[in-house]
């Protein structure tokens, strides 16, 4: 059955269905694993077992006489022309970095490092070989835990003397923005510290990386399943010695990034190497188990909290103490992730003090990056778990100790104590909102119940109210960051004779609907035929200038060009118009399509002006025969899309199981484009943040070696794990952009994890629990359970460190501390959550 869509009034707006989705659901498209060239080569990777070694020696002999084995490489043997993987992002002027190399030459730093290469006439025979290499090591001390090498011992790398690579630090007293926070603290009515865990996740995408070189031609083409294509060119060409005009980047269909293809790889650059120094097309594909062990991970976090506040539980200063797991080395942005976060642990709420310390530590494990949300998903989770123990602590409703704290939408634009502008927003209307769809009360209602009863399974409902900075730019503020790159993106419209579109966007797509989405606004900017747009992406050669596609991006930098561009072509257009139409230019108005003379019936449409155009018949002079239009939009702040998420949970006290019962959420991106894109990008980042709250975790053990290397132990969910969604959606259309659009791209992720685990705790903070380390597995739930005092308290077995203070009433000037189990009976004291 052919199922056809009425063309509606406006593309933006509509729910259009993806235009890429065709060939991606038959399997008609293009992954870089099918590409096959005359003569191609195949690579296969020997990775080290040990997390740190020195290696002392390296026979190839058997591996190079195996069947069809053609050549094989050390690190030796590529010496300096594999140069040393690029970070782009030094956060501080000391920042300590050691050398990257793509295969390992005298020393492995993780379990998973590459130490030889493998060239072979097919994958079998490559991979076959990689076995006949014969590795001997020394091994060297292993560094795992990352708050035990923060404070030394064992060296990561010894040639750097610390395992601490960088220290970041935000005060708002000295940059500004607010007042000293030490003196907050001080002078606190309440004081709540915390020390949550971000557990190591890895982005586990669905199409394993792969590389494909062509060295044969004038040009090399290299073929990547990146999200990069414009900064891998760049970061190659530095790296390899190679003149950019010699080479070109190819990002064909690419089956989901999350960050974790958001790299400059080692697998990419030794391809490059390989396939140059042999002359011949080469391809890598990884396994999936190479994916989970070597492709870089994300998160990995230490945070300590501290809050102080008034006794009605207005806040009044935040300090963040926090330790980042680099791993072995640093990638191409992963000092800066967890400074990302810097700005957003103040949240949606207004502290007039605030100081962020982040100390940057070196482990012998695989090297952290970008993973869906870099470093906001983190500052999110610290924060509303902490306003939740506020709430507790003041004995109220954690809903309204958000709103006695939070921005109201009548305070927008507002200066933030972290130093950003948010444009527009209202916390009320979103909260209320998915208050109603979610039916908090009655919820609340049937938890007391449970409660009272010792109901074996116990109902918890857990808050997160989120804002995040997105669109990563602009320039001049990352340029302060000390970022390696601008923020801008590109786009060019073509207009082809025949009235057809083509538009060139730097922003390449790996699943989010650009294609779509971009033919919807050039279709409504210029009034033609949705389907008459062809949006072109992805290559070097073809779409010459991008900044590529991450940190929600794509619609409020790259789609901003996309409108520049066209908005360009209809001034181009205009004169040429007017010339014949015979009309005063400033007499034309366009609309629909159209340049049409006020107040006549005379009219051309942009088609008919394209084909004039190339014919050049009939040209105004001195005005070129060209409507074609380029534009590179750099914004002047980031977009600041919000929301409220409602998560009630099911916990079996006996078992330790958790199940979502439902799960609401009611986001303000902005204007909408295509809501059915919105729709699978906010499902798919629910998903992704739901995982980290329930089951993702990468776990090394005392020796450095990867125990989750698969998916039998890496928990990746599917759609049985979870339940339907409700969503819906708040607009405050955003003033930094014409569309007035914000990100939605990392949403899902950033509000979700700790709303469910809000809601784990919340079901068993009357036992006693107050926090349970992520993932909220049966057996930690369960172990938790087990840890209980006789009076109901925990006696905190997985619980985080945690201090409060609260003023005696009697001597306001006398701070007493109470136990964690004091505190707990306090909040039921009080009537709060317990």
């Amino acid at each position: 059955m052919t199922v056809t869509e009425e063309r509606p009034v406006t593309e933006v707006g509509s729910p259009r269905r993806r235009k890429e989705d065709g060939r991606l659901v038959t399997g008609r498209t293009r992954w870089t694993d099918n590409i096959s060239l005359p003569g191609m080569l195949h690579l296969a990777m020997v990775r080290s077992p040990m997390a740190h070694a020195t290696i002392t020696s390296i026979d190839v002999e058997a591996a190079k006489s195996s069947p069809g084995v053609v050549a094989v490489f050390t690190g030796a043997d590529l010496g300096d022309e594999q140069g040393s993987l690029p970070c782009a992002w030094p956060i501080t002027a000391d920042q300590k970095a050691p050398p990257h190399p793509s295969i390992a030459v005298d020393t492995v730093n993780f379990a998973g490092e590459i130490v030889a290469c493998i060239v072979a006439r097919s994958a079998v025979a490559a991979k076959d070989a990689v076995e006949l290499v014969d590795l001997e090591y020394d091994e060297l001390p292993v560094v795992v835990e990352m708050a035990a090498a923060a404070e030394g011992g064992n060296l990561t790398h010894p040639d750097l003397g610390t395992n601490v690579s960088a220290t970041w630090v935000f005060d708002s007293a000295e940059a500004g923005t607010g007042g000293n926070v030490e003196d907050a603290i001080r002078d606190a009515e309440v004081l709540v510290e915390r020390t949550f865990r971000q557990q190591r996740l890895i982005p586990a995408f669905m199409e394993p990386r792969s590389v494909v070189c062509d060295p044969t031609g004038e040009q090399t083409t290299l073929w990547s399943a990146t999200q990069i294509p414009h900064i891998l060119k760049l970061m190659l060409a530095l790296t390899c010695g190679i003149s950019e005009s010699k080479l070109r980047v190819i990002a064909p269909d690419v089956g989901g990034g999350f960050g974790g293809k958001l790299q400059v790889t080692p697998e990419e650059v030794i391809t490059l190497v390989v396939s140059r120094r042999l002359g011949k097309p080469c391809k890598y594909t990884e396994t999936r188990s190479e994916s989970l062990l070597a492709g870089h991970h994300g998160r990995d976090q230490i945070q300590t909290l501290t809050l102080s506040a008034t006794r009605d539980g207005i806040v009044t200063g935040l300090k963040v103490d926090l330790l980042a797991d680099m791993g072995a080395y640093l990638g191409l942005v992963t000092p800066g992730v967890p400074i990302l976060g810097a700005f957003m642990y103040n949240a949606i709420y207004k502290f007039p003090a605030y100081r962020f310390e982040c100390r940057n530590i070196f482990t012998n494990k695989n090297w952290t990056d970008a993973y869906r949300g870099a470093g906001r998903p983190e500052a999110t989770f610290a924060i509303e778990r902490l306003m939740d123990e506020l709430a507790v602590e003041i004995g109220v409703d954690p809903l309204e100790i958000r709103e006695r704290n939070w921005i109201k939408h009548e305070e927008f634009p507002f200066s933030t104590v972290a130093g950003l502008e948010y444009d527009t927003g209202n916390y009320e209307a979103a909260t209320a909102r998915a208050k109603e769809l979610f039916g908090y009360d009655a919820l609340r209602a049937e938890q007391r119940e449970r409660r009272e009863s010792g109901d074996p399974v116990q109902l918890g409902i857990g808050v997160s109210t989120f804002t995040e900075m997105c669109g990563l730019a602009p320039s001049r503020v990352l340029g302060a960051l000390s970022y390696g790159a601008g923020g801008w993106e590109h786009a060019s419209i073509r207009m082809l004779p025949s009235g057809k579109v083509e538009v060139i966007t730097g922003s390449s797509g790996h699943g989010q609907g650009h294609e779509t989405a971009w033919s919807q606004i050039v279709a409504d900017r210029l009034g033609v035929a949705f389907d008459d747009v062809e949006v072109l992406h992805g290559d070097t050669q073809i779409s010459a200038r991008g900044l590529d596609t991450y940190g929600s991006r794509s619609l409020t930098v790259g789609g901003m060009a996309v409108v520049a561009a066209a908005d360009k072509v209809i001034e181009k257009a205009r004169p040429i118009a007017a010339h014949l139409l015979e009309a005063n230019a400033d007499d034309l108005e366009f609309t629909g399509g159209k340049f049409n003379v006020r107040g006549t019936d005379s009219s051309i449409g942009i088609g008919d002006l394209a084909l004039a155009v190339f014919a050049a018949h009939n040209m105004p002079d001195g005005v070129e025969p060209s409507l074609d239009a380029e534009a590179t939009f750099d914004p002047e702040n980031f977009s600041f899309p919000h929301g409220t998420h409602l998560c009630a949970v099911e916990v079996d006290t006996e078992t330790g199981e958790t199940k979502i019962r439902s799960y609401v959420c009611v986001d303000d991106i902005g204007k909408v484009v295509n809501p059915l894109i919105v729709e699978g990008q906010v499902h798919g980042g629910l998903v992704q943040g739901i995982a980290q709250a329930l089951w993702e975790e990468a776990v090394y053990d005392d020796s450095g070696t990867l125990v989750t290397g698969s998916f039998v132990d890496y928990l990746v969910p599917s759609a049985a794990d979870l339940p339907h969604f409700t969503t819906d959606r708040t607009e405050s259309p955003s003033s930094t952009n014409a569309l007035g659009v914000k990100g939605v791209g990392e949403a899902g992720t950033i509000a979700s994890t700790p709303a469910v685990v809000n809601a784990v705790v919340d079901a068993l903070r009357h036992l006693g629990v107050r926090d349970i380390e992520m993932p909220c597995s049966p057996h930690r739930v369960w172990s938790a359970l087990q840890h209980l005092d006789g009076d109901g308290s925990s006696s905190g077995a997985d619980t985080p460190t945690e201090k409060t203070y609260v003023a005696d009433d009697a001597d306001p000037s006398h701070n007493a501390q109470l136990s964690g189990e004091d505190a707990g009976r306090a909040a039921a004291d009080h009537g709060g959550l317990g």
